[in-house]
């Protein structure tokens, strides 16, 4: 091994674990947990570790090409011509870097464990919130014991059309009623437009309200179930409503 091909190396090394290192740190930058009400985690029927996955393999990068950098400094050192030594300025400038990186390697640890510490505090407070009823933003709603409750504000007193749809797209009921100017609740009794009753889970919905033109306007809405468990996923700490996963950023409010 040249010279000449160990400084190639170290550049390389260098160039690596600085990606490496930005890719870890913008990882972990996105991986706050929610806060305010959506802080209020629940329980723990099942907890994963994402941020530490996402983050070790940058950082066994981030290791590994130190070590690397060391190495071959050593070797650069040893095998120089002694008529002709290493530039102090390029030796100086490349120790400069990788103490640089191995700053970000323990300020990467450290700001993962606290993500993670703070995702596990997460979880633990929401245990609270286990067997209430709460009311989330959601596309979807929760069909629990044969029910399911959809709570929409209207501008005025109008006929409103509500359809229910499976995974696949299929309508399975529509049901037409006159809301009051405000706030409304519908609750759905789990039947089709045959009146079979459909299993429990998540059922896509969509609110509309009649215009007098003739044309709808799509009204929003809300839906409320009982709060069954909680996890970690994808960063974020969600809650559990039957089979319908929401993260605590879409809780509007916690009932009994």
């Amino acid at each position: 091994m040249t010279v000449a091909s160990v400084s190639t190396q170290q550049q390389n090394a260098i160039a690596a674990a600085q990606a490496a290192a930005a890719a870890n740190t913008s990882g972990t930058a996105g991986a706050s947990p929610s806060t305010g009400a959506a802080s209020a985690g629940t329980s723990g029927t099942s907890s994963t570790s994402s941020t530490a996955s996402g983050g070790n393999a940058s950082l066994q990068s981030l290791s590994s090409n130190f070590s690397d950098f060391l190495g071959m400094l050593m070797t650069q050192l040893q095998n120089q011509d002694p008529t002709s030594p290493m530039d102090s300025n390029q030796f100086t400038s490349e120790l400069v870097q990788f103490s640089s990186v191995e700053q970000q390697i323990n300020t990467n640890t450290s700001l993962t464990s606290l993500i993670q510490m703070t995702q596990a505090g997460d979880v633990i407070q929401g245990t609270s919130m286990v067997g209430k009823q709460v009311t989330v933003q959601s596309t979807q709603v929760a069909l629990q014991n044969g029910q399911g409750t959809i709570n929409f504000t209207a501008p005025a007193a109008e006929p409103v059309a509500i359809t229910i749809t499976n995974s696949s797209g299929q309508q399975l009921t529509t049901a037409s009623l006159t809301s009051t100017q405000g706030a409304n609740t519908w609750t759905w009794n789990g039947t089709d437009a045959s009146g079979n009753t459909v299993p429990d889970g998540a059922y896509n919905v969509v609110v509309e309200g009649a215009n007098k033109d003739g044309t709808t306007t799509a009204l929003p809405f809300t839906v409320t179930g009982t709060s069954t468990g909680v996890q970690s996923s994808n960063n974020t700490v969600q809650l559990d409503i039957g089979a319908l996963t929401v993260p605590f950023s879409s809780v509007q409010n916690v009932g009994s």
